[in-house]
């Protein structure tokens, strides 16, 4: 394939001073270049690590390029980010890395742009959205690799035996619930909001109450009056009147809740596609709806999307976009979303699992992808406001929790770190 890309080479920052790779064009041949990838583990046990992914379309590709290796290191979602960092600092930096944000590396002028490596078909492909969160100042820096939605999952057995029907509004949502817990259900609606995923449950809910982590102009806006509602109606009809179990929401995480709801002992919550899995692996029988609104259905969904990246350090540009046009083939993107079931990032991919049926259960998530909204990555300021929201945000929902007070501090946090300060 002719390999045209667009934008020009940017010249490798103060920070990118030149290291040997250890093992570096030995393989076979004074022209082999090793590439080397960090990425993050999507499986759940050795059964379906990410390491059996990225070792078959490795050698897949390695047999088709003899003179380009690749080796891959991966690593959980707990670590990855880290390793990443501490790598970047040591001056052992990666080729690419597959990580959670992008935005403070492009901002250090260490990455290539996603038009020096891709070829312009490949580019063309991501799904616009997608593609538009990877941009800074209207570039592209990050490439969108995986992507979800949330739904509200719902237990059928637990709504049957007590006679209700999906929740449309954040009344019927409460009103669920309350009948859920008189019919002893552990878990009438589960909120996690401890420190592992805290920040996308939060999402979830402003979306639902029509604010957000930032403004149209793209200004954080935490404190809005449409969150602080949120959050005290949480609080108040919710959390105060023990609707949420017997662990307290800021000590909640997520994993948790998914395998409190395997285990049936949950009657609402939100998922994201990998939860089909293992409630049914469970026999957990279970309905999915978007997300109830205040006054009904919510009119906007969170999205999540994970990342790659290419660093400039090493150089081997021509040899990452080799490679990097075969991980973002159309048949290698449905390999892994079938296998993570998570969503194409790729339209090509997209519209190939939209027909078929073997992806049918994914259709209500990738229904929701277009109109979905992405946290704010392409903000350097994201990672500390991430963490404190992961920290904080359980405490404005705890019996002697102010949600203004809660969010107010958050927004400082926010303003702050948006300036630099």
């Amino acid at each position: 394939m002719q390999r045209r890309r667009t934008g020009t080479i940017a010249v490798i920052s103060a920070l990118g001073m030149t290291v040997a790779l250890g093992g570096c064009g030995l393989a076979g041949g004074s022209d082999d270049v090793t590439l080397r990838l960090v990425a993050a583990d999507y499986g759940d046990g050795a059964g379906n690590s990410s390491k059996k992914y990225w070792g078959s379309l490795v050698k897949e590709f390695e047999a088709e390029h003899p003179d380009i290796k690749v080796e891959v290191s991966v690593y959980s979602w707990n670590d990855v980010d880290r390793k990443v960092k501490e790598m970047v600092a040591s001056g052992d930096t990666p080729d690419m890395a597959q990580i959670g944000a992008y935005a403070d590396y492009a901002d250090k002028g260490l990455l290539y742009k996603a038009g020096d490596v891709l070829s312009i078909p490949t580019q063309a492909d991501f799904a616009s959205q997608l593609a538009s969160a990877g941009q800074i100042h209207g570039i592209q820096y990050g490439m969108p690799f995986a992507a979800s939605t949330r739904l509200l999952f719902y237990n059928k057995t637990l709504f049957d035996k007590a006679g209700l029907d999906a929740p449309k509004t954040w009344d019927d949502l409460a009103s669920d619930a309350a009948a859920l817990k008189a019919q002893g259900v552990k878990y009438p609606y589960a909120l996690p909001l401890g420190p592992e995923e805290a920040q996308a449950e939060t999402m979830q809910w402003l979306l639902s109450g029509g604010g957000g982590y930032t403004e149209t102009i793209g200004a954080y806006s935490l404190d809005s009056a449409q969150n602080v509602e949120t959050f005290a109606w949480l609080k108040d009809e919710l959390v105060s009147k023990g609707l949420t179990g017997p662990v307290a929401p800021a000590k909640l995480n997520r994993a948790d809740a998914f395998a409190a709801f395997a285990a049936g002992d949950v009657g609402m919550l939100n998922g994201h596609p990998s939860l089909m899995k293992a409630a049914a692996a469970k026999g957990v029988k279970f309905g999915m709806v978007p997300m109830p609104g205040k006054d009904g259905e919510s009119k906007a969904t969170m999205g999540v999307a994970d990342w790659m990246m290419a660093f400039k350090k090493n150089g081997h540009q021509d040899q990452i976009g080799e490679f990097l046009d075969y991980v973002y083939d159309k048949q290698n993107v449905l390999d892994f979303s079938r296998t993570y079931d998570l969503l194409p990032v790729t339209e090509s991919a997209s519209a190939a699992m939209s027909t078929a049926d073997e992806d049918q259960d994914l259709r209500p998530f990738l229904k929701e992808l277009p109109l979905s909204e992405l946290y704010p990555v392409a903000k350097t300021s994201w990672a500390d406001v991430n963490a404190a929201i992961k920290q904080r945000i359980g405490q404005a929902v705890a019996s002697d929790g102010s949600p203004a007070a809660v969010l107010s501090r958050l927004q400082t946090t926010a303003t702050a770190a948006d300036s630099g300060q």
